[in-house]
């Protein structure tokens, strides 16, 4: 088990060294060859999406438990928790209106820990709330979501709001952990339990996309079609894509201190 342990370490430390170009490829490699185990392992690739959702719950059952326990919401960022619980909301209005399957009990669930973590920061531990770090303006995000969404939605028979409320949350979700981000980024340090949530975003936003590629795959492109005409479908894929790398760079080193035995992540500068 060391010797396992000590060639991980060895591994990541030298990709570690790699330049950005070799990194990136390395990434795109790694990525692909987990499409491949997932697409041979998960007969019903609707798992993963379901997977995702339930790995997005952990997560915010991890920050619940911080909040609980330790009686602080230092390092969390509550615009993300805002714009999650936004997107979410606007998921489920699209899911009752248009399609209401096991998707909307969970992202109903889901939601509802969201606006508890949300009452709990703003009300309950607001002292503790790191303000000054949580600096991102959110309407650099909302409002060319909204523009993108009205210029680029699905052309299904469904009603005009229902396709932009749809394309809406859509392209929110992809940039929504951007806040969080920016507190890591100015904290350079990201104590356990926040790091532990980051990370099961990252993990959540990869089956999520994985689960969109194999379906295209398997449906050998007619899932596309189905989605609608035009750039949509092609900008469902994208903002999947997106919000995997987005948090690509800190889940590499969540699992480099992670397998160090560090309990507390340093981050570099830059990385987020």
């Amino acid at each position: 088990m060391k010797a396992e342990k000590n060639l991980i370490q060895s591994v990541m430390s030298w990709v570690r060294r790699q330049p950005p170009k070799v990194k990136a490829f390395l990434a795109v490699v790694t990525a692909m060859t987990v499409l491949v185990l997932l697409r041979v392992i998960v007969h019903e690739h609707d798992n993963l999406f379901i997977a995702s959702e339930a790995v997005h719950a952990i997560g915010i059952s991890v920050l619940i438990y911080k909040l609980t326990k330790e009686k602080t919401c230092a390092g969390i960022s509550l615009k993300t928790q805002e714009l999650t619980a936004l997107f979410l909301a606007v998921r489920l209005y699209c899911s009752f209106v248009m399609e209401f399957d096991l998707h909307t009990v969970l992202d109903s669930a889901t939601l509802v820990t969201t606006l508890w973590v949300i009452y709990m920061i703003r009300f309950k531990l607001r002292p503790t709330y790191m303000e000054d770090k949580d600096n991102f303006a959110i309407y650099y995000v909302v409002i060319p979501c909204a523009v993108l969404s009205v210029l680029i939605h699905p052309t299904t028979r469904h009603h005009i709001i229902n396709r932009l409320s749809w394309s809406f949350c859509v392209y929110l979700e992809a940039v929504s952990v951007l806040p969080q981000l920016r507190v890591m980024q100015n904290t350079k340090i990201v104590e356990p339990f926040t790091a532990h949530y980051v990370f099961a975003l990252g993990i959540a936003r990869f089956l999520s996309c994985a689960h969109w590629i194999l379906q295209v795959l398997d449906s050998r492109g007619r899932l596309l079609t189905a989605l609608g005409y035009g750039l949509w479908p092609i900008m469902v894929l994208v903002s999947e894509i997106v919000q995997t790398f987005i948090l690509a760079d800190f889940c590499y080193y969540y699992v480099q201190s992670l397998m160090g035995g560090q309990l507390v992540l340093r981050l570099p500068s830059g990385v987020v």
